[in-house]
């Protein structure tokens, strides 16, 4: 592809992924023109996965897929990053109408053994109701054999660390971090590009064919942190949130027009509040879009007071974590 057809970001469409705990709220929020009849707990907006393609949604690459572009035009799109066999991150929107699963990701080093693969990401609360609750890590003093014994009589939950949330909140989930999301919460997620989900404990509900999900406790026992205690939310100082070995990613308020990234260099952006221009496209709450490293009109405008956005890079060194190979197919849902 010449560099003369990049002359605006790139968008992609969604895949609405649906659960038995997701809701509505993203069409309500966002105008997401989500399938009818349906709970939808995530909408995949950026991810290369061999089972979910994001699409180019505009001219002239309309209809060519994320992976596609990875491999047939990294340069261009992506700049000088690490030669792995997909893009490595993955972004979604959540919305949790009801909580779900208490679950955990694998470490690295046990992810392959086990079968799947570990993943960090960073949580973004776009909203949430008043009582909300994020679970994360253990209550202080709680012991592995406490724990086996709360599995016993599902009241493990009362051992998780909860926290109070409300939308502007962020926290970071590293593999290995017991978590789950409580009811009515509104999320943005940037990970490394994964779908690994051990789920320890389901409340005891049922699933769409009226019989308990599966859950997966050995692994899950396996790959539980179990000196996280007490996690607390971030707390920012400037405009990082997270500087992970797979990601970076800032929150910045934008009051006049701003570079998206340096030439050469691509960025993942998510319009939180406001109006964003940036080369003849416009953006608006809950659009994600993708700044190629070879984009030449790249600052961002933003169209009145309040406007804000999440900007995700890839770290300058990540490059040996990136190129090693944890991935599986073996991708249970949340």
């Amino acid at each position: 592809m010449s560099q003369r057809n990049l002359t605006s970001p790139l968008t992609f469409e969604p895949i609405f992924m649906e659960r038995i705990w997701g809701g509505r709220r993203l069409e309500a929020r966002f105008r997401k023109q989500l399938p009818k009849g349906t709970l939808i707990g995530e909408s995949w907006e950026i991810v290369d996965r061999p089972e979910a393609q994001s699409l180019v949604r505009d001219r002239p690459m309309r209809g060519r897929t994320l992976h596609q572009l990875w491999m047939e035009d990294r340069e261009e799109i992506f700049g000088d990053v690490p030669d792995t066999a997909r893009f490595p991150l993955v972004a979604k929107l959540i919305d949790a109408r009801e909580k779900l699963s208490l679950q955990v990701h694998p470490p690295s080093g046990l992810a392959r053994a086990l079968g799947g693969e570990t993943k960090d990401e960073l949580w973004y609360v776009l909203d949430a109701v008043p009582d909300a609750q994020i679970y994360a890590g253990l209550r202080g003093g709680v012991t592995r054999e406490q724990f086996e014994a709360a599995l016993e009589n599902s009241s493990v939950a009362e051992l998780v660390h909860r926290i109070s949330v409300k939308g502007g909140d962020a926290i970071f989930m590293p593999s290995g971090r017991l978590h789950t999301m409580g009811h009515g919460i509104l999320v943005a997620e940037i990970q490394q590009n994964s779908d690994t989900t051990y789920r320890l404990f389901d409340w005891n509900r049922v699933g769409t064919h009226g019989k308990p999900r599966q859950l997966h406790v050995s692994e899950a026992m396996q790959s539980i942190d179990f000196t996280d205690i007490e996690p607390n939310l971030i707390q920012s100082r400037g405009e990082t949130l997270v500087r992970d070995s797979m990601f970076v990613v800032e929150k910045w308020d934008l009051i006049s027009e701003r570079e998206a990234a340096p030439p050469g260099k691509f960025a993942i952006f998510l319009c939180l509040d406001g109006e964003i221009d940036c080369a003849g496209l416009k953006f608006k709450p809950g659009d994600f879009f993708l700044i190629p490293a070879a984009l030449q009109d790249r600052n961002l405008h933003p169209r009145g007071a309040g406007t804000s956005l999440l900007r995700t890079m890839l770290p300058e060194l990540q490059g040996n974590r990136a190129a090693r190979d944890d991935s599986a197919d073996a991708t249970p849902p949340l």
